[in-house]
């Protein structure tokens, strides 16, 4: 069952495309945040509200009768990447590129917009919501902590991921942790330069650094994904300045954690403090925490909404066996109230993997994404 005709879904392509040419990067999707808001209006969303924890854009389409507010969610932002690619649609910007398929996400947004223009909920609301910064981990916190959010808190929020290396269209999704927790760890040192003929004069961090490098890879090797996963990645390692005269007073060090597990994140963030305390000695030691993503967990009734919507539309939605390791913002919605649940879509077998220079979203996934998310809001608001 579709709600789409071919002229709606060539709209979509044509939109998807145009986004692909003009990526904007996390924090900075101001022209993509105008477009959608326009397309939006266009569509005759009843409200439409802007500069939503930033950029972010939700339009409000309300049914005829009280009843429940459902959120579904897609993202503004590209990548800091530039692309390799021959396609007439290539990005325009210089060293960055829609890697993500955040560009076919919006894309199947905006269509259920069109086909709610058309027909209406029977009751309660949808709320469309491009939020941006999702790349960052910024965006649906600051979403969330919008007082403008609280209008449109949802009691169901729904969003979708492609993923090459899937057959094209294959629908999963987990019952409980859908996406891992992660977070950056950035370790700064301080101590004393001194000329490279007399390093002992000075407070050198590589001794200390090189002990880090070593514990804080030992905190995580990955394995099975379960309750006890951890993974520790060293992502950058920088020590005094490029020259051989001077034995280096400062350092940085940058560490990704991860975990399937919020409690597990905890733990896995006291240890890594610890390592650093043993480790500093003379050195000053700073720690700060960047592109803080918590575990994405669907909601038992939220995955039972998705399974009865996708069958309504003619979807078989397959439950996986494990969660996702790398990791999504989304997460932040399902830790109120709300009933949340993440969707993966299959991008193709031979696809290339997500923020490779060459990914380019398959616009075949747009209707089926569309028809996915409108067999959802129809199973719940009719």
């Amino acid at each position: 069952m579709t709600e789409l005709i071919t002229s709606q879904v060539d709209q979509m392509v044509a939109l998807r495309q145009t986004l692909h040419r003009a990526p904007e990067i996390s924090g900075q999707e101001c022209e993509t945040a105008q477009r959608i808001a326009t397309m939006l209006h266009s569509a005759g969303a009843d409200r439409v509200i802007t500069s939503l924890g930033g950029h972010g854009v939700a339009g409000e389409f309300r049914g005829q009768a009280d009843g429940p507010t459902v959120l579904i969610r897609c993202e503004l932002d590209a990548l800091p990447i530039a692309e390799i690619s021959d396609l007439p649609y290539r990005s325009l910007v210089p060293g960055t590129a829609h890697l993500c398929g955040h560009d076919g996400h919006m894309s199947i947004v905006m269509a259920v917009a069109l086909a709610l223009s058309q027909k209406r909920p029977s009751n309660g609301r949808v709320v469309l919501l491009f939020q941006p910064a999702e790349e960052t981990g910024a965006g649906a916190s600051a979403v969330i902590s919008d007082p403008k959010y609280a209008e449109i808190r949802p009691n169901y929020a729904f969003a979708l991921h492609n993923v090459p290396g899937w057959p094209l269209g294959l629908t999963r999704l987990a019952d409980g942790v859908a996406n891992c927790a992660s977070r950056g760890m950035r370790i700064a040192f301080t101590g004393k330069t001194s000329h490279a003929a007399a390093p002992e004069d000075g407070i050198s961090p590589a001794p200390a650094m090189a002990k880090l490098m070593a514990e804080l890879a030992q905190l995580g090797t990955g394995g099975t994904l379960n309750e006890e996963f951890a993974l520790s990645t060293l992502t950058h390692v920088r020590l005094g300045e490029a020259t051989f005269g001077i034995s280096p007073g400062e350092g940085e060090l940058l560490v990704t954690l991860r975990s399937v597990t919020n409690a597990k994140m905890d733990a896995l963030m006291n240890a890594a403090k610890t390592c650093v305390a043993n480790a500093a000695g003379n050195l000053t030691s700073s720690i700060s925490w960047h592109d803080v993503f918590p575990a994405s967990v669907n909601a038992n009734e939220a995955v039972a909404l998705v399974k009865a919507g996708a069958t309504r539309n003619g979807i078989q939605a397959e439950l996986m066996s494990h969660p996702m390791q790398w990791s999504e913002d989304f997460g932040h919605f399902g830790r109120d109230e709300t009933k949340a649940a993440m969707i993966f879509l299959g991008s193709g077998i031979d696809q290339p993997q997500l923020h490779n220079p060459d990914f380019d979203f398959p616009d075949a996934l747009i209707p089926q994404g569309a028809n996915l998310f409108l067999g959802i809001i129809r199973h719940i608001l009719g």
